[in-house]
């Protein structure tokens, strides 16, 4: 596939070193010359340095037969204008464009093809606020992702003492849980991929990834570490774009505080906001964390713009006596060193929106992607097409299917069904197939299972 990106920050350049080791033809736009040599001194793409809404750039990058424009530069108006560009000029059928700014989105009629020509807005704010809430909803969990519209969830957590399944081996959750269906789906242990088999020893330490319907997920994680009561007070450091939008998701539900530097925007969110108690000050602040009862804090979330104040809040409020600390990490080597320690969870916003933009380039019938341990593994939702004919998965059991092996079927959602998949189950047509593949190399092979031959039309 032949695909231009718009902007090699952060985001830019964990995409293309997604999609480039999948034998696609990437191009990079950015304005910066160095930062392009570096990316393509790593990567096997092309770079063309420049303005990414000037026609004339977007012809040398190949938008004449470009398949897809993915838009990411740090201006809504330069990706708004590069894909009204693309459509103008080029046709580009595919033209995705990150907007951060609420108030575009709030008008959806701004984006057609009358208006402003983009076909797939990503919001990196709102997908990070939905993953932190989901954390929220879910204590003990590191990973909460949605298929087939919230019918199922993939799971992740860490097996600890306590946990009923701890030092047992997985065949036994069947006979402590019986009648709630789930799937261990992968394990890691100390960074290495363990496949799970019924004999599997389940250690303290292990990161388990497991599905099962939303209802049940509570009760399964019980088995697997002692259960986290769950969250009503929570502090957010950071009254920016995506602490304010946080504060709004929780609303009511929850008791709500946000620490803000800036005395006009605490103003703002006081506001703007009916159910948050907005505090003028500095999360690194001891005395003002102490003076809010931080030790009484069910999570604290660190969501400011600034990776060090972020690291330095959470591990500050987990030494004061918050139960858990969320932080907000733009770098990826921060990632890595916090969960090692003191930081219970730290949230990419460069791997969230990484998710978002990856189903949109999968082939075959892909409606959802999610990025996992930090771009080596993903989980994906594919929609099985065609007859037995046609299709590489219809009419087949999973036992049938030719799978990578460091790929497997977890769920099957058919209607408002849900099954929990087993090496019988058969796969129909239009069936919500939940796959995790623990090697990104292999998804290649996994989108070719999901594509129906020409026969089918």
């Amino acid at each position: 596939m032949k695909i231009i990106i718009l902007g090699a920050g952060q985001v830019g350049q964990s995409l293309a070193r997604h999609l480039s080791s999948e034998a696609n033809d990437i191009t990079v736009v950015d304005q910066s010359p160095q930062v392009l040599r570096d990316l393509q001194d790593r990567l096997d793409l092309r770079t063309i340095a420049g303005e990414a809404s000037h026609p004339d750039i977007l012809e040398q990058a190949g938008g004449m037969d470009a398949e897809m424009i993915i838009a990411v530069t740090n201006s809504d108006e330069t990706n708004m204008v590069a894909c009204q560009v693309a459509y103008t000029l080029f046709h580009t059928p595919l033209k995705i464009a990150r907007v951060r700014e609420s108030s575009y989105l709030d008008h959806n009629q701004l984006f057609s093809p009358e208006a402003i020509a983009v076909d797939v807005l990503i919001s990196p704010e709102q997908l990070v606020t939905e993953h932190i809430f989901r954390l929220i909803k879910h204590p003990g969990a590191l990973q909460v992702l949605d298929f087939a519209g919230g019918k199922v969830q993939l799971v992740a957590t860490t097996a600890q003492e306590g946990g009923a399944l701890v030092g047992q081996e997985l065949r036994m959750l069947a006979s402590h849980m019986p009648g709630i269906k789930s799937r261990v789906v992968a394990i890691f242990r100390n960074g290495e991929s363990i496949k799970p088999t019924g004999r599997t020893l389940i250690r303290d330490g292990d990161e388990v990834f497991f599905v099962a319907s939303p209802k049940n997920i509570r009760a399964i994680t019980s088995e697997l570490r002692k259960l986290d009561r769950p969250y009503k007070k929570i502090m957010i450091a950071g009254g920016g774009n995506i602490g304010m939008r946080f504060a709004e998701v929780l609303g009511d539900r929850y008791h709500v505080k946000i620490i803000e530097r800036d005395p006009s925007r605490c103003r703002y969110l006081a506001e703007n906001l009916d159910h948050a108690i907005i505090l003028n000050g500095d999360a690194v602040d001891e005395e003002l964390l102490n003076e809010e009862n931080i030790q009484g804090v069910d999570v604290f979330v660190a969501l400011t713009s600034d990776d060090e104040a972020n690291i330095l809040s959470a591990m500050l409020a987990k030494k004061l006596g918050a139960r858990k600390v969320m932080s907000l990490v733009n770098r990826p080597a921060y990632s890595l060193l916090i969960e090692s320690g003191i930081v219970d969870v730290a949230v990419s916003p460069q791997q969230v929106t990484l998710s978002g933009l990856l189903r949109h380039v999968r082939r075959g019938d892909i409606v959802a992607v999610h990025s996992l341990r930090r771009g080596a593994a993903e989980a994906i939702e594919a929609i099985a097409h065609g007859d037995e004919k046609t299709s590489k998965v219809v009419g087949r059991r999973i036992d049938e299917i030719d799978l990578p092996d460091s790929a497997s079927i977890a769920a099957v959602v058919r209607g408002s069904e849900v099954i929990v998949a087993s090496h019988d189950s058969k796969i129909l047509a239009e069936d919500h197939v939940i796959l995790f593949v623990g090697d990104k190399k292999r998804i290649p092979e996994v989108e070719a299972l999901f594509q129906v031959s020409v026969s089918f039309f």
